[in-house]
């Protein structure tokens, strides 16, 4: 298959400078290295074509020759003669690593050298049961919690006391290591975790008796929280820098206290508003009167008119839930329900009888609508 030509692949003019040529090349480079497109054949094709141009026109004798002959000239020999030393020898260019550290100032380098850097320690969940009174109104807990502490033995530094650890002579303190890999396009640098100080980037020859040398000793301490009043199921209070400790003088992470609410007998919860049923007797529904209606906090006395309907609900403002943060409270909200006798004697029956007889049409407004309306859609 003819090649094309090398100005077309890199996109330059056939007048253009070496700075425009390197460029180019830089460019698509970046865009079709095989590192940043695994698995994409077309990639890998491309980026050795955007290499054959570049290996040519950069050079200038080699250019020279490439603008007199064409692609199938004499420097042709030279390129399929040997020139082709994987992505190393193109360019001056590695893995995707060297790439990236030629375009975007560091690269992969900038970012090993930042993992070996301080880094924040790792947070701690824990979860905790509450009733129904301690999430609305706030409790102090104590919970114990088994972490990593500095070793007071060492100051963290994991090297016996009077002894400090040495820097690693594989990786120059770095962590990290560049390996060659060959693959079927050539030879990849990729950048991997010293085995050596496992990334640490120092060696302890004469390790912490206390702590093994890891810097850190495992203990089980007693933590004080303050739960605030308003939380409900499934909240989290957090305690910062009660987590994990941070390496290499990094921060401490954080103390996560899951909570679990455990439901009330009488209450159920919605946002900071209370709901509750109350069941009420056909006497108390009928004539109306004082009723004690439970709250979280007491017993308080509440008057519901005459002729109450079942299902009717009441409101008892402030009577809910604190808000989070805040001197405000929920709602309270009452509903009646009526509860009908049962197992009546027979002069409780008669007598109600005798009551029923009594009431006009007027006492039951609903029931004679809803036989007005049969009438008029069954006739008669």
């Amino acid at each position: 298959m003819a090649k094309r030509d090398y100005y077309e692949v890199l996109g330059v003019a056939k007048d253009a400078s070496d700075a425009d040529i390197k460029k180019a090349y830089r460019n698509l480079a970046k865009k079709y290295h095989p590192d940043l497109n695994p698995g994409d054949k077309e990639a890998e094709a491309k980026f050795k074509e955007v290499n054959e141009a570049y290996e040519t026109l950069s050079d200038s004798q080699r250019r020279a020759q490439y603008d007199q002959f064409g692609p199938e000239g004499p420097q042709a020999a030279g390129f399929g003669g040997g020139g082709f030393e994987g992505f190393g020898g193109f360019g001056g260019f590695g893995g995707v690593e060297d790439i990236f550290e030629a375009f975007m100032g560091g690269g992969f380098r900038g970012q090993s050298a930042r993992r070996n850097g301080p880094a924040r320690g790792e947070d701690i969940h824990v979860e905790v049961t509450l009733s129904f009174e301690d999430a609305a109104f706030g409790v102090q807990r104590e919970i114990n919690v088994t972490r990593d502490e500095v070793c007071q033995e060492c100051g963290g530094s994991g090297a016996k006391k009077g002894t400090q650890p040495t820097t690693c002579t594989v990786c120059g303190g770095t962590g990290q290591v560049q390996v060659a890999q060959q693959t079927i396009l050539g030879r990849v640098m990729n950048v991997r975790t010293c085995e050596t100080c496992h990334g640490t980037g120092h060696i302890i020859n004469d390790p912490c008796p206390k702590c093994n040398g890891r810097g850190k000793v495992r203990r089980s301490r007693k933590i004080k929280v303050n739960i605030p009043a308003g939380v409900d199921d499934g909240q989290a209070v957090t305690m910062r820098g009660e987590g994990q400790p941070g390496t290499r003088g990094g921060p401490a992470g954080d103390l996560y206290v899951h909570l679990r609410v455990r439901p009330h007998k009488l209450f159920r919860r919605e946002n900071y508003d209370l709901y509750c049923d109350i069941p009420i007797t056909y006497a108390q529904a009928t004539l109306g009167g004082e009723i004690e209606v439970p709250t979280l906090e007491e017993k308080v006395r509440y008057n519901i008119p005459e002729g109450t309907q079942p299902g009717t609900t009441f409101r008892l403002r402030g009577k809910g839930i604190k808000v989070l943060n805040s001197n405000a409270k929920g709602h309270l909200y009452v509903t009646v329900t009526l509860e009908v006798p049962k197992r009546l004697s027979a002069e409780q029956k008669e007598l109600l009888r005798k009551f029923d007889a009594s009431l006009g049409n007027a006492q039951h407004e609903k029931r004679k609508n809803f036989f007005e309306k049969m009438k008029d859609a069954f006739g008669g």
